[in-house]
């Protein structure tokens, strides 16, 4: 086994603190990697607080992982010591049924394995990128670029590829009108591929002051949905929505600024189920859909599309030691516009 470091959860009412455990050794076909910079995302305090589900503990949490390997399996072809590499949600899947064959091992029909909070097919729990090494079977680790700031690559592992999947699916681009609701961690990197792909991005968010950041990040039109005269002048405007909100929020409200024909698509998890009227979507053919992450090979897909055209997370750089601090900034919406852990301070 090897000796780790990192910061844990014990239960659900404590914040994570430094913890020492072991990560198993390296297999024929693993990759290990020493970990520089790992993204806070929203889920991480969700899953501590026991909000989706009963958690594993001690809980190490992060899943948009990036560093540098350190050790490589005799099996493995794909990745050499010294290089860059990444991990996101996942470090593990059937490898065997139709979607994982697909390219959509997110989607596997026997369930993915979690990168944390999750256990292992070898029944032991896994943990997260809140710690100083990891250990994953190559299929799983993503090739990162030299081009690019690595701590504002980190969230792409898992808020950059939660946005850039569902755009890719339904062929968001150039002629397409495309909203995004919330401008928050999902929502900024939705903000930035949609500009990327050619769609006429805008952005709607309850808070008048953020018109200048989605601006600044390439929106080409800013919303304020408290606003009825301005909601007014959009309704039955767009092609698709991606809405990125994890709280709870008016659904029927954002189906109306859709075409006929359009399409919502969920990529934010609100806790309480949705209420939305037949008559919300049969009149106009209107559909509301989810996506989560994408595959790897999507996922690597996106890291070159992004070191191509020097596309990032704007981030805020902490020491691990103020995670707590960084959680509550978080809930608040105090970030522009993902935390990213310097694994440097552990």
């Amino acid at each position: 086994m090897i000796p780790a470091k990192g910061y844990a959860a014990q239960s659900p009412t404590t914040d994570p603190a430094p913890w020492n455990f072991e990560r198993r050794d390296v297999g024929p076909h693993d990759v290990q990697i020493e970990i520089l910079f790992c993204g806070v995302c929203h889920s991480d305090l969700h899953q501590i607080r026991n909000e989706w589900f009963p958690g594993i503990f001690p809980m190490v949490p992060g899943h948009e992982i990036v560093g540098r390997i350190t050790k490589v399996g005799e099996h493995v072809k794909k990745f050499k010591v010294a290089e860059l590499a990444g991990v996101g949600c996942m470090v593990d899947s059937c490898q065997v049924c139709v979607n994982c064959k697909d390219g959509l091992e997110q989607y596997c029909l026997e369930g993915n394995t979690q990168t944390y909070n999750n256990l292992g097919r070898d029944g032991a729990p896994t943990y997260g990128g809140y710690s100083n090494t990891i250990v994953v079977r190559e299929e799983f680790v993503v090739h990162v670029s030299e081009k690019l700031d690595l701590a504002a690559v980190a969230p792409l592992l898992c808020a950059g590829i939660t946005t850039y999947s569902p755009l890719r699916y339904w062929k968001v681009g150039a002629g397409h009108k495309l909203a995004v609701v919330g401008l928050g961690g999902l929502g900024h990197m939705g903000v930035k591929f949609g500009v990327a792909f050619g769609a006429d991005v805008t952005v709607l968010s309850t808070s008048p002051s953020k018109e200048a950041d989605a601006k600044a990040l390439g929106a080409h039109h800013f919303v304020v949905t408290k606003d009825e005269a301005q909601l007014e002048a959009v309704k039955g405007s767009f092609d698709f929505i991606l809405d990125t909100v994890a709280a709870d929020h008016d659904i029927p409200l954002y189906l109306s600024l859709l075409k006929t024909s359009g399409t919502h698509i969920l990529v934010g998890a609100p806790p309480k189920p949705m209420e939305i009227p037949a008559f919300a979507l049969i009149p106009g053919r209107k559909s509301v859909s989810g996506s989560t992450i994408g595959g790897i090979a999507e996922t690597q897909e996106m890291l070159d599309f992004c070191a191509e055209h020097n596309i990032v997370s704007d981030i805020e750089l902490i020491d691990i030691k103020d995670i707590a601090a960084a959680y509550e900034r978080m809930v608040k919406g105090d970030v522009r516009y993902r935390f990213v852990i310097d694994l440097a301070t552990l």
